[in-house]
C-alpha cells in the first residue's frame, strides 16, 4: 500500500472527542496540616478553600455533562481548573492531585469537543499530556488511564498530521503504540483497546510510511471488520484498508468508569 494512501486515510478520519468515559477522581480533601513534602510548598488557607470549591465545581460539571449540558459543564470545569493547577504546582509529587487535574482537563476537552470547539480541545489535550504521563507512570497497571493517554496522543497526532506536520505527529503515534499494544495484550477482546491500537497504527503508518505498520493496520482492519468491533471513527479507514465493504457494526460497549481511588 502506498504511503500517500495511508496519509489520506488518516486525514479523512473525523476528529472525535474523547471516546472513553471520564474518570471521576476520588473525593479530594484539603492538604494535610504540617510540613509539606520535600520539594513541595504549603498551600495557603485561601488556596485550600479554592481547591475544595474546585471539587464541588468539578462534580457539578460532571452532572451537567451527563445531562447533555456541555456548555454548562465546560463553564464549571473552567472555573475549577485554576485552583487544581495551583494544588499541583504546590506539590507536583502528590499523584492524587495530578490525577484530578488530568481528569478535569480531559473532561473539559470532552465538553468542548461536543460543542465542536476543537481548538480548545487541542489546547486542553496538550496541557493534559504531561499529567497523564505522570499518572500512567505512577499506575502502570491502570488500563483506563493508559488508554486515555494513548487516545490523547493519537488525537493530537491526528491534528498535527492534518496540518501536514508528519515530523511532529510521528513521535506521538510512536508513544501511543506500546501503550495501546499493552492494553490489547491484557484484554485481547476489548473493543475500545483494539480501536485505540488500530487508530495508532493508521496514524503511525501515515506519518512514517513504515511498511510493517501498514501491513499490521491492514490485517487488524480486516479482523475487526469481520468481528464487528471496528468503531465509527475507524470504520472508513478500516474499510478502505481491508478493501471490502464493512458489515453493519456491532455496538461496541463503552468502558465502565473505574472505581475511585
Amino acid at each position: 500500500m502506498k504511503k500517500s494512501v495511508l496519509t489520506a486515510l488518516v486525514l479523512s478520519l473525523p476528529f472525535a472527542g474523547p471516546a472513553l468515559a471520564q474518570q471521576t477522581p476520588a473525593a479530594q480533601t484539603a492538604p494535610a496540616e504540617g510540613a509539606p513534602a520535600a520539594g513541595a510548598s504549603q498551600m495557603t488557607p485561601e488556596e485550600v478553600a479554592a481547591f475544595n470549591k474546585a471539587v464541588t465545581d468539578f462534580t457539578a460539571g460532571q452532572s451537567a455533562q451527563q445531562a447533555g449540558d456541555n456548555a454548562g459543564a465546560a463553564a464549571k470545569y473552567d472555573t475549577a481548573l485554576p485552583a487544581i493547577r495551583v494544588a499541583v504546582q504546590k506539590d507536583p509529587a502528590k499523584i492524587d492531585n495530578v490525577n484530578f487535574l488530568a481528569n478535569a482537563l480531559y473532561a473539559d476537552a470532552a465538553a468542548y469537543g461536543a460543542q465542536g470547539q476543537m481548538d480548545k480541545v487541542i489546547a486542553l489535550y496538550n496541557e493534559a499530556l504531561p499529567h497523564w504521563r505522570k499518572v500512567v507512570e505512577a499506575k502502570p497497571t491502570d488500563a483506563a488511564s493508559r488508554n486515555i493517554l494513548a487516545g490523547i496522543l493519537i488525537q493530537v497526532g491526528n491534528q498535527k498530521l492534518a496540518a501536514q506536520d508528519k515530523a511532529g505527529s510521528a513521535p506521538l503515534y510512536q508513544e501511543a503504540l506500546p501503550l495501546a499494544r499493552k492494553s490489547v495484550q491484557e484484554k485481547p477482546t476489548d473493543a475500545v483497546s483494539k480501536n485505540i491500537l488500530l487508530s495508532a497504527l493508521i496514524g503511525a503508518s501515515g506519518a512514517t510510511g513504515d511498511t510493517a505498520l501498514q501491513t499490521e493496520a491492514v490485517t487488524m482492519s480486516k479482523a475487526m471488520i469481520a468481528d464487528g468491533t471496528v468503531d465509527a471513527s475507524n470504520k472508513p479507514a478500516a474499510t478502505t484498508l481491508a478493501g471490502a465493504a464493512a458489515p453493519a457494526p456491532a455496538a461496541a460497549a463503552a468502558p465502565a468508569a473505574k472505581p475511585a481511588g
